[in-house]
């Protein structure tokens, strides 16, 4: 064996061995004793022999025996300094990280570093950054800021040791500018000299050198940037003024993006709100003293100054680094930032307009960006600014500079009024038009201002748009006036001016066409719904005439110049834009054309120089970002690193590549708008549109295209065939993705052969993002065209190239394609290739000799695993294998691989899925091997491949959660929460997010165990911290935040504090979501925390100094604690580095903790009454300690409250109101126990009113006003106030906020639009509206009550409680003086409301009731039910008034048009509380209509006593016909029958009929119970309205839905209840059987046999079933009973129904429930007694012997409850009510039934004594009956007596005992008791 191959063979033997060595250094440290020296020097050996893998591992090594020893190692440290250094530059960058790496450790000890060798350890990083990747500038920037850090603050315990001559600031920043502006090579000694050698910048340096100054500062800490802003504001200002970082136009923007990403993230993220506006005060003093330099220069006419225009080309620069800065305070601070404006010294706004006349336009540009973030976060400046624009841009119209900078302040801040909710006055677009205007028709008076005038007036024209239509609307003809005149009107026209102007001329007119055709763009963009087939009709006008132009541009150029080159350049970019925005066939008469110039554009056909697009990436699959390393868009670096991507100008965005980005939205994720170079976005806008037009061309121009295509490639050589190559691709991609969504094919055999080529032929490209564009576009291209010879076809060609092939380039290429073609067909059309794909690219990935060639295999086997879903299973186990043999094989420094693997697992896991959670073998190898391969990605140093395996995880714990060992999971992620990369940290809280979904308390648990190791750590006196992130070291307590730093207050609390210091939304939002479902889930059990939680973050209001730590102490001691901050000036970073305070929280994570605040009341409101209830609650509290519950914090809630609603910022106020709003609704009547009569939130009135009072100040904005008002009139109405003069503080704020309202101003009348004054004005209505109504009801009370009697004054007890108790009108003395005005304005805001909301010409017909009507004819889905219930209820109230009812009923359309509304609002409104308040109107709709027809009828009868025929009242007439539309009757029937088959759907035909409705007889629910029996007692009352012939059409449906009704809802219930719709339905029963009008002769006829025929079905219903539930006999009785008794013999006598009637009394007579006897007998009762005999004597001669039979009985089963004595009782009434009604000669055979009964129910005295209760009773009562009867009828009783003497015996014997136990009684006890007999009572008396 060779000696290299003896090497790779022990190599991972080796490698596992310097782990170990290592692994023991860290964790034992100085333990390992004197060893360590000859450690050091045999790895140190090793390293100069070792390759590179190797010397990454002992590099790796040496830092944990560094990190180790600590100290203890000075002998080895210059030993392995001097080892180390020159690795640094070494070619393999894993290498030079780890040496990084090794020397950050190799700092904290080594003091000569950051002394003797400082500028040597300067030089060697900027080497070091050279053609560097990633990784390498993260660690090489960290180990330069932390040295540079260190030199210039060293360790306390350094310094002691060592007598240190410490580097000063100055020489630190000069060390640092020399690498921003020089770079690596070729130093020269003294920083000075270097920067005047000539020579370009190193990018790579300069974003390295950017990140170490983040390093720097951020390690110095926000404390030392606070005290040192100015200098260091200064320092990095010059670095973008050097003329060395402004070469170049590119390279000044690449240096500005620089110097911005320094000043945001250390400014942005370090300091805290305070210092933030001191800072924000330097920003603006270095702006002012530039603009005065700059004016100086501009000013001095007399040439002195040689350097003037080189200082204002450098000055601009300054100013947009300085002027971005500030904007991004002033938004990040929102409303915190008014003391900037507030104070006139610091003159913020005067420093920044002043700028807008800055020579330059860039510096213009940024002045007014600055302007509109200012206006968006403090939008009460939004209006007064644009008035001062437009009145400066009046008065400066002659300065070219003045014209242009307002215009662009001007449309700046118009394009920020979306982002503000209350917008600007309408007037304002009026006035931006009118200057627009101006602007374009003095253009041509002034040569020097024609071109700056055209462009501004163009501007604002399209910033107006942004608008939206409501403002655009009124300004659309003008403008499409504008746009046509801009434009020659014919070809004639356009010839013509080609033969005149001269180039400036051409420029003005190009610039101005350009304008035209942008602010067109905007309004296409902005005002979609004006876009009408007309609009775009009278657009395409201009738009052809500019296409037609574009081909005569060429020659004007040539013949003028080719400085014209830009302004068509824009022209066209203005262009395709536009089109790109319209519907493509509205252009397709100029496609041949368009096609032409686009696809010259971007294959270079007239561009000398090779541009590339920016879109390819875009245009990628986003998963593709491993391959393209477009991941760096996911960094916290994104802003700087992106100057470093390959294609052209990349990163390269600034505003003044295209002025009218200041206007628009800015993209997604971007801080400030930075539109690329006017040659890259034509490029992209034409690549864009080509996308958009290729699918609407016909086949045989594609293959024209296509084939032209490949000819471009062809021609060009070199890069620039690389540039056409990539343009092209891109169009192509874009073309198949218009394609694709379109959901068009892509044309026949030879359109296909065509493209495929193209393709093809890039696959095997040297530029990997071709590769990669390729792939994706082949996938597109199976996707479109679909069929599977085709897929089969391109899959075998790369079989076969992959099979034969042995480059690295083609073998990248084709196993992409394979893995982009499963991606776009998925697993079902791609899958007999399947097979053949896995194990091709299996194999592939073991290629040990390219790690490109694995990255790639593998990348396109994670995406063939994930589309082809379970048909991948029978794979698992390979793939899974090569997995963990690879991770385990493969060197961690190829990083890309990794992350590969991990996509793989990560694929697999979700392949396999739920079959995780299985116990079977193979199951179980899997798992665990899925277990293991995330164990090593989560080892693995990249934080991207960390990254994956926290995904995998993730879904291995959607799938089988046990198997998740949650205890080792989450405390990782706690520690990746603080890494500096944001990939990581968004996974991170991914994670965490899902984890806390499903198990919050242990996520939270295990992440406190992290908090006490560290504890433990710290005292037991080891130095190694245990959260640093990847390979860690007590320097990473220098990472980005400073570690883990988990305190008492948990993970939540971290997580509280991450929302601080991220912006990326995603990460937000799902700290957000995190932290919820931990509310969710934990808050009640841990109410004290997490109130803690939310009060310590409320605490940092806006005045508190740059740093406050989370604690749980008291607010004094926060206090204390800042005022010590303040004055400690940290001189030194020591070890008490840990406790260095975080930033006080900011505005939004304080909104987010008072929205926190009301999650927490609703979630007690869900869970337990003691909640709120103080008495409760303190019971609890006794009985265990632990107990929690909210109303023992009122306290702390209302304190929180009121510091969110008085804050500076405008969200948290309104946070605030509505935390207090909750707080008083919930707690508005919790009594005080210790004070009866009185509630607890009483004693915190002081602090409502103080939380309220400023809310009303002048200049507050209108959602908040009217957010206040709602809070004022839920206070006052709560009824906690019981003093008149604490009622008048708060509602002297009511009155003040009406005053306004009166005199028609708003506190926001000039500065928002005017939908926000009628908001407020609406607001202070509606709150007076709700005291009003409040006020009424209490009045209403004290008046219905009784009048108590005066007490007498002496009575103490009785004081407390009424002393302080609300006189009854005491509330409405209050509202009383407002009546007069309010009443009217009321009146004014509802017919405004009825008016705004019909059309034109319905305004003669409002109805007199508009408003509720108005709105619930079309309530919004999405309006709060709140809403609909109140203009039901409005309504309601409405009809008590006698007027509107009279009203209603006069004019019968208005309440059938009312009940249409109600009708289709239940079609929309499902809740029952809707349905409920419907019926409520529906039922004072016809109580209306019969008290009308009733007065009617009345005075008719008067009136006609004496006439024939009176006409016939009521609907129906005499034809008894209903007309829909038109009839009330109707109209309610159809209503209620809606609400009638919601609830059952039964009674409709259709849906009992449907197959899917299943018959069941459910209980219906407490509220549909109610529901039913409201419209049952509507519908009963509906025949009153109708004629008799009326009723005989309605009456039908009427009585067949009751007998069905009460069919269906009297059922048999434990406790006897009768359920509302049966009590409702036998009231209308009785109600239409007794009707009186239905009843005439013509009627008669029908109405019995309706009667009839419903008697009928109620003895069908009633018939006993087997089916369950069991019917309620009583019920249906009660029915049988009340016909009986109400509608008279000759209706009901006929024989069937009296047989039904009897049998169902037989029946309920032999029932075995007591219950049903006792009714039935009461029921019996009531018919015996009917007047008509006729009617009475068949049932008593049917069911008389029955009942003495049943009562006979009883005397050998004698009653054993008092149910039972009850139905006794009851049939002893009934005889006693038989003998009654005899005959005086048949009443001795009656009494002889009765009398000897009633005997054998007495006891004698020896069974007495043992009797039970209900035994004893019967005795009783038949004692007292025998001594009723007997005088009642003494010959009969007397003759029963005597013919039966035992009898006699009996009663005599009954009646001494009864005699002598009353006389004991009465010695015992004198007063006499009255014995009463126990009765019972139906629920409702219907007799």
């Amino acid at each position: 064996m060779t000696l290299s191959e003896i090497k790779m063979t022990l190599q991972p033997t080796y490698q596992q061995n310097l782990a170990c060595v290592g692994a023991f250094y860290e964790k034992m440290g100085r333990m390992l004793g004197s060893a360590f020296p000859e450690t050091v020097n045999n790895l140190l050996k090793s390293l100069k022999s070792a390759e590179s893998q190797g010397r990454s591992e002992i590099l790796m090594s040496l830092q944990k025996v560094l990190n180790g020893l600590g100290g203890a190692a000075a002998s080895c440290h210059r030993d392995i300094y001097k080892n180390a250094r020159s690795l640094l530059t070494d070619r393999s960058m894993a290498v030079r990280c780890a040496v990084a790496k090794c020397l950050l450790e190799l700092q904290n000890e080594a003091v000569f570093m950051w002394t003797a060798e400082l500028e040597n350890i300067a030089t060697l990083c900027f080497k070091a950054l050279e053609n560097s990747n990633y990784g390498v500038r993260v660690a090489v920037s960290k180990l330069l800021g932390t040295v540079m850090a260190t030199a210039l603050m060293p360790k306390q315990a350094t310094v002691m040791r060592q007598n240190v001559k410490r580097a000063t600031f100055d020489e630190v920043l000069e060390l640092m500018a020399t690498g921003f502006l020089r770079g690596g090579s070729g130093f020269l000694k003294s920083g000075g000299e270097m920067l005047k050698v000539g020579g370009s910048v190193n990018r790579e340096v300069r974003v390295g050198v950017t990140q170490a100054y983040v390093v720097f500062v951020t390690t110095l800490g926000g404390q030392w940037l606070e005290r040192s802003f100015a200098t260091f504001l200064s320092h990095v200002l010059d670095l973008v003024s050097h003329p060395r970082a402004t070469q170049t136009h590119v390279e000044a923007v690449y240096s500005r993006r620089c110097v911005s990403f320094i000043l945001r993230a250390t400014v942005g993220s370090l300091l805290g709100e305070k210092a933030q506006i001191a800072a924000a005060k330097e920003i603006c003093q270095a702006i002012g003293k530039q603009m005065k330099a700059v004016e100086a220069v501009v000013n001095d006419t007399s040439g002195e100054n040689k350097s003037g225009a080189a200082d204002i080309a450098a000055s601009q620069h300054v100013m947009v680094c300085a002027l971005q800065e500030l904007g991004s305070l002033v938004q990040s601070l929102n409303a915190t930032a008014s003391p900037l404006i507030q104070e006139a010294s610091i003159g913020l706004l005067e420093t920044v307009t002043s700028v807008l006349l800055h020579p330059s336009m860039a510096a213009r540009l940024a002045a007014a960006w600055c302007l509109r973030c200012v206006a968006v976060a403090l939008p009460f400046q939004l209006t007064p600014f644009l008035d001062r624009c437009a009145e400066r841009l009046n008065s400066l119209k002659t300065s070219p500079e003045a014209v242009s900078g307002y215009s662009f302040a001007m449309a700046a801040l118009l394009g920020g009024v979306h982002q503000c909710p209350l917008g600007i006055p309408h007037a304002k677009g009026k006035m931006v038009v009118s200057i627009a205007e101006d602007l374009l028709r003095t253009a041509a008076q002034n040569s020097r201002l024609s071109l700056q005038r055209t462009q501004a007036g163009w501007l604002l024209l399209g910033a107006l748009m942004t608008l939206g239509p409501s403002v655009v609307r009124y300004h659309l003809p003008k403008m499409l006036l504008l746009w046509r005149n801009v434009f020659p009107r014919s070809l004639k026209e356009l010839e013509a001016e080609k033969a005149r102007g001269d180039s400036f001329t051409w420029q003005v007119t190009l610039e101005g066409r350009a304008g035209a055709l942008c602010a067109m763009r905007s309004f296409v963009a902005h005002c979609p719904e004006l876009l009408t087939e007309d609009v775009i009709r009278k657009l395409m006008t201009p738009i052809e005439c500019a296409m037609t132009m574009m081909s005569h541009i060429p020659s004007v150029i040539k013949a003028h110049g080719a400085h014209l080159k830009a302004s068509a350049a824009m022209v066209r970019l203005r262009l395709y834009d536009i089109l790109a925005l319209l519907p493509p066939k509205t252009y397709e008469g100029s496609f041949n054309a368009l096609l032409r110039e686009l696809v010259a554009e971007f294959t270079l056909t007239d561009n000398s120089a090779n541009t590339t697009t920016s879109l390819l990436r875009s245009l990628c699959h986003y998963d593709d970002s491993v391959l393209l390393g477009s991941w760096l868009q996911e960094t916290d670096h994104k802003s700087i690193e992106d100057q470093l991507q390959p294609n052209s100008a990349s990163g390269s965005g600034a505003l003044e590549h295209d002025p009218s980005s200041i206007y628009l939205r800015i993209p997604a994720g971007e801080a400030v708008p930075g539109p690329l170079p006017l040659g890259v976005s034509v490029i992209d806008a034409s690549v864009a549109l080509f996308g958009v037009v290729f699918p609407h061309v016909s086949f045989k121009h594609r293959l024209q295209m296509l084939d032209h295509f490949a000819e471009c490639v062809k021609q060009a050589k070199g890069v620039r065939q690389q540039a056409v190559q990539l343009n092209i691709f891109t169009a192509v991609l874009s073309a198949l993705k218009g394609l694709a969504e379109n959901k068009s094919t892509l044309g026949p055999e030879e359109v296909r052969k065509s493209a495929l080529t193209l393709v093809m032929g890039a696959l095997d490209n040297p530029n990997p993002i071709l590769r990669c564009a390729a792939g994706e576009a082949l996938g597109r291209m199976a996707q479109v065209v679909g069929e599977a010879t085709f897929i089969a076809r391109m899959a075998q060609y790369s079989f076969d190239k992959l099979k034969s092939a042995r480059d690295v380039v083609s073998r990248t290429g084709h196993s992409l394609a394979l893995g982009c073609l499963h991606r776009y067909v998925g697993g079902i059309g791609s899958g007999q290739h399947l097979k053949t794909s896995v194990s091709i690219l299996l194999a592939l990935a073991q290629d040990g000799t390219s790690s490109e060639v694995q990255t790639w295999s593998l990348h396109s086997l994670a995406l063939i695993v994930d589309s082809s879903g379970p048909m991948y299973r029978g794979y698992v186990e390979p793939t899974l294998s090569l997995v963990l043999t690879l991770l385990l094989t493969v060197p961690p420094s190829h990083t890309e691989v990794h992350q590969c693997l991990g996509r793989c697992l990560g694929a697999i896991i979700t392949t396999v899925g739920p079959e995780l959670q299985g116990n079977g073998a193979t199951i179980s190898t899997i798992r665990s091997s899925c277990l293991v391969g995330c164990a090593i990605t989560q080892d693995h140093s990249d934080s991207l491949v960390q990254a994956a395996a926290i995904s995998c995880l993730q879904q291995l714990h959607m799938f089988a959660p046990r198997h998740v060992n949650l205890s080792s999971l989450v405390p990782s992620l706690c520690v990746h929460l603080c890494s500096s990369h944001l990939l990581l940290r968004r996974a991170a809280v991914a994670c965490l997010r899902q984890l806390a979904q499903r198990e919050a308390a242990e996520v939270c648990e295990y992440a406190m165990s992290l908090a006490k190791n560290s504890g433990d750590k710290e005292s037991s006196g080891t130095n190694v911290s245990p959260f640093a992130p990847g390979a860690s070291s007590r320097s990473d307590i220098h990472c980005r935040h400073q570690g883990v730093n988990i305190t008492e207050t948990g993970l939540e609390g971290l997580l509280f504090g991450m929302l601080d210091r991220e912006t990326d939304r995603k990460l937000c939002s799902d700290i957000h979501d995190t932290l919820g479902h931990m509310l969710s889930s934990l808050a009640i059990e841990k109410l004290s925390h997490w109130l803690m939680l939310c009060k310590d973050v409320l605490a940092a209001s806006s005045d508190m100094s740059t740093a406050a730590p989370l604690s749980s102490g008291k607010d004094e001691e926060f206090e204390k604690k800042d005022e010590m901050d303040d004055d400690t000036m940290f001189t030194t970073l020591g070890e008490e580095d840990k406790s260095k305070p975080f930033v006080a929280p900011r505005w939004a994570t304080r909104v987010f903790a008072a929205d926190c605040l009301c999650r927490i009341i609703n979630l007690c409101e869900n869970a337990d009454q003691a909640h709120f209830d103080l008495a409760l609650a303190r019971s609890a509290k006794l009985r265990n300690p632990t107990n929690d519950l909210l109303v023992l914090h009122l306290s702390d809630l209302i304190r929180m409250a009121f510091m969110a609603a008085t804050d500076h910022s405008n969200q948290l106020r309104m946070a605030g109101l509505q935390a207090l709003e909750d707080i008083i609704k919930k707690f508005a009547s919790v009594p005080e126990p210790e004070f009866p009569g009185h509630v607890i939130l009483e004693q915190y009135q002081a602090n409502v009113g103080a939380a309220l009072r400023p809310a009303f100040s002048q200049d507050t904005p209108s959602d908040i006003i009217a957010k206040a008002c709602q809070v004022c009139s839920t206070w006052i109405g709560s009824g906690v106030v019981s003093d008149l003069s604490d009622l008048r503080r708060v509602h002297n704020l009511l009155v003040s906020s009406l005053d306004k309202v009166q005199a028609g101003k708003g506190s926001s009348s000039q500065l928002y639009r005017e939908s926000a004054t009628t908001m407020e004005k609406l607001a202070v209505l509606k709150a007076w509206a709700e005291v009003y109504v409040v006020a009424m009801n209490i009045k209403k009370e004290a008046e219905s009550k009784p009048k108590r009697a005066i007490k007498n004054t002496d009575d103490d007890d009785d004081d407390d409680s009424t002393i302080d108790e609300l006189p009854p009108d005491s509330l409405i003395t209050l509202v009383q003086p407002e009546l007069p005005i309010l009443s009217r304005l009321w009146l004014a805001a509802l017919k405004d409301y009825a008016l705004l909301t019909l059309p034109a010409e319905f305004a003669s017909q409002l109805p007199p009731d508009g408003v509720s009507i108005q709105f619930l004819c079309s309530p919004r889905p999405e309006e709060p039910v709140e809403h609909v219930t109140a203009c039901l209820q409005a309504l309601h109230t409405l009809l008590d008034s006698p007027y509107a009812r009279i009203h209603i009923a006069e004019d019968q359309l208005i309440g059938v048009e009312l009940l249409s509304v109600l009708h289709r609002l239940l079609l929309t409104w499902n809740p029952p509380s809707v349905q409920l308040l419907v019926t409520g109107v529906v039922q004072q709709i016809v109580r209306a209509a019969q008290d009308y027809l009733q007065e009617k009828r009345n005075t008719l009868n008067e009136d006609d006593m004496g006439k024939e025929s009176s006409p016939v009242l009521g609907e129906g007439g005499d034809s008894g016909g209903l007309i829909p539309g038109k009839s009330l009757v109707f109209a309610t029937m159809e209503l209620l029958m809606f609400i009638l088959v919601r609830h059952m759907p039964h009674l409709s035909t259709k849906m009992s009929d449907s197959p899917s409705h299943v018959a069941t007889k459910t209980r219906l629910s407490e509220e549909s119970a109610r529901l039913v029996a409201a419209t049952v007692t509507i519908l009963s009352d509906l025949p009153s309205l109708c004629s008799p012939a009326g009723c005989m059409t309605i009456l039908p449906t009427i009585l067949f839905l009751i007998a069905r009704i009460l069919k269906d809802t009297a059922i048999k219930s434990a406790d006897n209840q009768v359920p509302p719709p049966v009590s409702a339905a036998l009231q209308g029963i009785k109600s239409i059987v007794t009707l009186s009008m239905a009843k005439t002769e013509d009627t008669q006829k029908q109405w019995t046999a309706l009667i009839r025929s419903t008697l009928a079905c109620i003895l069908e219903y009633s018939q006993p079933e087997d089916s369950v539930p069991v019917p309620d006999e009583v019920s249906m009785l009660t029915a049988i009973a009340l016909f009986l008794w109400s509608a008279g013999s000759e209706i009901i006598g006929v024989q069937s129904l009296q047989n039904g009637c009897i049998c169902r009394f037989k029946n309920a007579l032999n029932s075995c429930d007591p219950w049903v006897q006792a009714k039935c007998y009461q029921l019996l009762l009531s018919v015996f007694q009917h007047s008509n005999r006729a009617l009475s004597t068949p049932y008593i001669h049917s069911l008389a012997p029955i009942v003495v039979e049943k009562l006979k009985a009883v005397e050998r089963n004698r009653p054993g409850s008092s149910t039972e004595l009850l139905a006794v009782q009851e049939g002893i009434k009934v005889l006693e009510t038989l003998v009654a009604l005899g005959e005086e000669q048949n009443r001795v055979q009656l009494l002889a039934l009765l009398v000897p009964t009633l005997i054998s129910y007495l006891l004698d005295e020896n069974s007495f004594a043992s009797a039970s209760t209900a035994s004893k009773d019967l005795h009783e009562f038949a004692l007292q009956n025998l001594m009723h009867i007997g005088p009642l009828y003494p010959h009969a009783f007397k003759t029963v007596m005597g013919a039966a003497p035992e009898l006699k015996v009996r009663l005599e014997t009954a009646v001494r005992a009864s005699q002598a136990s009353k006389a004991k009684v009465a010695t015992r006890q004198p007063a006499p008791t009255v014995h009463s007999a126990p009765t019972i009572k139906l629920k409702t008396s219907f007799f």
